[in-house]
């Protein structure tokens, strides 16, 4: 199928996308690839309006996992120490401080290959409490059988993270402690707990641009599209496989910008979310990230174990693009969608890739 002849079927989701015709897509002329995007963010959302939002890590470090991007893996020596699960009552207090700055959605994470039977119960503690406070509630905590995503939903937990990474055909290349089923079954059992996805990946790790089309189909070809993409671009720490390589040029970023608008397309009423590696990222490439559909950043000091731009710089960059933080919306039961703002509360490392 020519790229042509895909205008027709770009406006709506579809779950049948093949890896020809997302890399057609790619192989558009730059501004035609940015207008079709654009085309179709502006069906489904305000393109002045950009979702912000922030992460608690409630238990970082100490991973068994041998991710090779990542500085919480315990294998590896990144300056990153373990940390014991916070207190209930200290993850509440930090809930207490965002909503008391505006936020609507409280998300925790956690650096676990999977949580253990016996933390889901501290977990679940958690989640209720911070529910009770009136906020919808999110985690990325790794893993996780059915019955554990039916242990958390049934404590109120609203919204899942669990990226895939990358493309299956690449994901040998840079994990070897999880396979690649692993995520989907655990992204399955979270769908059928009722509870949202996020769920996306990170470029720029060494893969083609074949590949990097392979991880947009296989975002757009799950039974249901993840209502949240993050697409991080790499931050290569020190002590991490792609931190010390030293052997891989960074993303082009014109690159980058054709995977946000691609995403847009694939996923039309997905959240894009620019997240890990902004901090490295000009106002302009910003900018263009923007202009393609992206329509959610983290906001806040760190995400991660990385740093992200600073509050000011944000709001500073959303004056200039006449951006603003997306509103609140509340449905007839009181739930809050893809309109959430999230405050900043936290500077602490974060738990995993969101």
């Amino acid at each position: 199928m020519s790229a042509v002849s895909l205008t027709s079927r770009e406006h709506q989701p579809r779950h049948d996308w093949r890896r020809e015709e997302v890399l057609a897509l790619f192989a558009l002329p730059f501004t035609e690839l940015l207008y079709r995007a654009g085309t179709v963010h502006r069906r489904h959302f305000d393109p002045a309006q950009v979702q912000v939002s922030t992460l608690l890590s409630v238990k970082t470090g100490g991973c068994p996992e041998d991710c090779a991007y990542c500085p919480q893996a315990q294998r590896y020596h990144t300056g990153v120490e373990a940390q014991k699960l916070m207190s209930t009552e200290a993850v509440l207090e930090k809930a207490r401080q965002a909503k008391a700055a505006g936020a609507s959605r409280f998300c925790m994470g956690a650096a676990w290959r999977s949580p253990k039977d016996r933390d889901i119960p501290k977990v679940a503690e958690m989640i209720a409490g911070v529910k009770a406070l009136g906020l919808e509630t999110c985690a990325t905590l790794g893993m996780l059988s059915g019955e554990q995503a039916t242990a958390l939903k049934a404590a109120g937990l609203d919204y899942y993270n669990h990226n895939i990474d990358t493309a299956p055909d690449f994901y040998g290349e840079i994990i070897h402690t999880r396979e690649f089923q692993d995520r989907l079954d655990t992204l399955s059992h979270v769908r059928d707990a009722g509870m949202k996805t996020c769920c996306g990946g990170i470029v720029g790790m060494g893969e083609s641009r074949e590949q990097r089309a392979g991880l947009l189909q296989a975002l757009a070809t799950l039974p249901a599209h993840p209502d949240s993409v993050p697409i991080n671009r790499l931050v290569e720490v020190a002590g991490t496989p792609l931190g010390d390589r030293h052997t891989s040029a960074e993303l082009d970023p014109f690159e980058f910008v054709r995977t946000i608008a691609v995403a847009r397309i694939l996923m039309p009423k997905s959240m894009v979310r620019l997240s890990a590696g902004r901090e490295s990222m000009s106002d302009e490439l910003q900018a263009l990230c923007f202009a393609a559909g992206a329509n959610s950043i983290f906001y806040g000091e760190k995400l991660l174990t990385t740093g992200n731009p600073d509050t000011e710089r944000d709001m500073g960059l959303f004056a200039r693009l006449g951006l603003v933080p997306m509103p609140v919306e509340v449905d007839a039961d009181g739930h809050d969608h893809a309109g959430t703002v999230h405050a900043s509360i936290s500077a602490a490392p974060e738990a995993a890739l969101a």
